[in-house]
């Protein structure tokens, strides 16, 4: 073949190629069967490689991805990516309606499902793409051209010759996250958690090649100019997109009024979970386009938008029985067991019920079907039992008198309305300070899990925490357990034994002094340096520490009085274990230090501990809940109350972007 007919070729197949994707993952109406795409798409990549003088970074061939970057590049946005201010109740629809009807409009609304994934920004030269982008903080993000090129359902060249730039969100479908779960539990590899995350992981991979693999997939919402194209309405500019060969979700709906809102979002609460890909909510926006200019923004928001965001989701199960664990303290949980049920993407067996008042407050009876949902999409909960569905052999619920393990009377605390073991030589006590010891942000003794702590106990090797420093005197016992073999033992002695080496405040939170955090042990071990010089301090001293008041300062006090804690302090010294802090000293920081923060929702590209790690290190402090003391919260996927009080507050709030970008200029990522 000569290098014309070659060429002519060459734009043959990747016009049959094109075509046939956008039929494909567009239409969702294939004209050609799958052989007949690999054929094609064959036949073009042996044609590329005789003739590299035709080459095209956006050929279809191209989509397989395999470009590797050494980091992601900052890209400003031309017009600045707000995100939606959330609403979470029809009275709160409804006052949005009512703020744009009394500055004297009558609008008709577009209604939009709120896709569960990542933002992102397309750019194309005369219709060719050129630039793909993440939101980041709104005004800058980061360029993943690399690998939206790898998504089939974006074009590579727009069916008309334009220069337009289009925003989106990019997802996984809950098959593709299935399938991808299959191979990776095959290859013994941790699953991932859910579509969002699995997305922002996938889309913020340096090979593209990996990207490519994950099969991710895009809708597209909006045209950040449509003026500039002589059009009028948000419909109509998602139409005029569509023709582009975008894909546009074919469930958005032009309404007439507020009944038209609450409809389509009743529609789509009960549809839901039955959709090929997750929605968390529904975006509603004003269609008239001047209507929006007119109306305008606040510095966050636009104020012709909100996102309502759906309820969480619940499920049915079976309430089989109520079980008690004794932790280290003492305290008595109640525990739910359920018949296992899936609720959003994980199975749940079982479930806190914190306390007898809690149990009786909602009337729990073993046998009941109760109601399950994630509190903050996070932890599993029992919201209520269905007492429309009791048939009378349920039975209701009675605390138990004795401790589930040692069987000695249990007992309330002054004031508490948890019930305690307060017998100071019960088993259970000792296996949770023990497993509490090994634990991550304790010792951190890899491969120490749960279940093997509690089988060492039962086996004799360990019965207190200078026991763990003499485990590898039972080697050869250990090897002929079953599940341990030579290199697994071996490896926990080693992790064991490098332990040693770890810096104070991870023996102070080991130890267990009541009502030490892994913060506040972080604290004391920065500000005292050494065990000797905490364990010399006086009530008095203690309490005059930032965050350390009068009942952390007895408790510490208390802790220190006991001969039996000097006396395994004095041993872990001897095993050679460190008493010394290690760690990194307080970094200063304009932004950080000093400031208090908020975490709420799920951060796509870092553990939460992590991320108040860091910012620790900084000199701000983490806190659990927002009040007017707050400095910023930071919102991940999924946020729970916290978000809504910090909006209520008026507190500063980071977007896991912002928060991104941050980091990297601290250099921490």
């Amino acid at each position: 073949m000569n290098s014309l007919d070659a060429k002519k070729r060459i734009e043959e197949l990747r016009k049959i190629l094109e075509d046939a994707n956008y039929e494909y993952y567009v239409l969702a109406n294939p004209s050609i069967t799958d052989q007949e795409f690999d054929k094609y798409l064959r036949e073009l990549e042996e044609l590329e490689k005789e003739f590299p003088e035709f080459d095209d970074v956006n050929s279809p061939t191209k989509r397989v991805g395999g470009l590797v970057i050494d980091k992601f590049n900052k890209v400003k946005h031309k017009l600045p990516m707000l995100s939606l201010p959330d609403v979470f109740n029809e009275d709160e629809i409804r006052a949005f309606d009512e703020r744009i009807r009394k500055n004297g409009f009558n609008p008709e609304y577009v209604c939009e499902l709120k896709i569960d994934g990542v933002s992102g920004s397309f750019h194309y030269d005369n219709g060719v793409l050129t630039t793909g982008v993440t939101r980041g903080d709104g005004t800058t993000g980061e360029d993943i051209t690399h690998n939206v090129k790898t998504i089939k359902s974006l074009p590579l060249k727009l069916k008309m010759p334009v220069t337009i730039e289009v925003r989106g969100e990019i997802y996984m479908e809950k098959e593709t996250l299935a399938k991808l779960n299959y191979e990776r539990e095959k290859l013994n590899l941790n699953k991932l958690q859910n579509c969002r995350n699995a997305t922002a992981g996938s889309i913020r991979q340096l090979d593209s090649k990996i990207a490519a693999e994950r099969n991710l997939n895009t809708w597209i919402y909006h045209l950040p100019n449509p003026m500039d194209y002589n059009i009028k309405t948000h419909y109509e500019a998602l139409e005029y997109m569509k023709k582009l060969g975008f894909k546009v979700n074919p469930c958005n709906r032009l309404v007439k009024d507020i009944n038209g809102i609450l409809d389509f979002i009743h529609e789509y609460n009960e549809k839901r979970e039955y959709l090929p890909y997750d929605i968390d909510g529904v975006v509603i926006k004003v269609n008239d386009l001047e209507m929006q200019q007119e109306l305008g923004f606040t510095s966050k928001y636009p104020r012709w938008a909100v996102a309502y965001k759906f309820p969480a989701l619940e499920v049915l199960t079976k309430l089989k029985d109520i079980v008690f664990t004794v932790g280290r303290t003492g305290r008595i949980t109640p525990n739910a067991v359920l018949e296992p049920v899936l609720v959003m993407g994980s199975t749940i067996k079982r479930a806190s019920l914190h306390n007898e008042d809690y149990i009786i407050e909602k009337d729990l009876r073993i046998g009941d079907i109760v109601s399950i949902r994630k509190a903050g999409d996070v932890i599993p909960e029992v919201v209520e039992p269905k007492k429309e569905r009791r048939t009378g052999n349920e039975i209701p619920f009675k605390m138990i008198e004795n401790c589930p393990i040692c069987h000695e009377p249990l007992g309330k605390k002054e004031g508490q309305v948890d019930h305690y073991c307060f017998n100071p030589k019960c088993p259970a006590k000792h296996i949770e300070r023990l497993i509490h010891f090994v634990s991550r942000h304790a010792m951190n003794i890899d491969g120490f899990g749960e279940r093997i702590m509690e089988d060492f106990f039962n086996l004799g090797f360990i019965k207190d925490i200078t026991d763990i420093y003499h485990l590898d005197e039972h080697r050869k016992d250990l090897i002929e357990l079953e599940g341990f073999g030579n290199k697994s033992v071996d490896n926990l002695l080693e992790a064991i034994l490098e332990s040693k080496k770890n810096s104070l405040e991870r023996l102070l939170f080991g130890l267990g002094i009541l009502g030490i955090g892994d913060k506040t042990a972080l604290l004391l071990a920065r500000t005292f340096k050494t065990l000797d010089n905490l364990k010399a301090k006086t009530f008095d001293e203690l309490q005059s520490i930032r965050d350390i008041g009068p009942i952390l300062a007895e408790n510490i006090c208390e802790y220190f009085s006991k001969e039996e804690n000097l006396e395994l302090i004095n041993k872990l010294k001897d095993l050679g274990l460190n008493m010394e802090y290690t760690g990194e000293e307080i970094k200063n920081n304009e932004l950080l230090s000093g400031k208090r923060f908020v975490i709420t929702g799920t951060i796509s590209f870092m553990r939460r501990d992590e991320i108040e790690k860091i910012l620790d290190s900084y000199g701000a402090k983490p806190s659990s809940s927002v009040s007017s003391k707050t400095d910023f919260v930071i919102v991940g996927d999924s946020p729970g109350s916290k978000y809504q009080k910090a909006m209520d507050l008026k507190i500063p709030i980071w977007d896991e972007e912002y928060l991104r970008s941050v980091l990297t200029d601290l250099k921490e990522i």
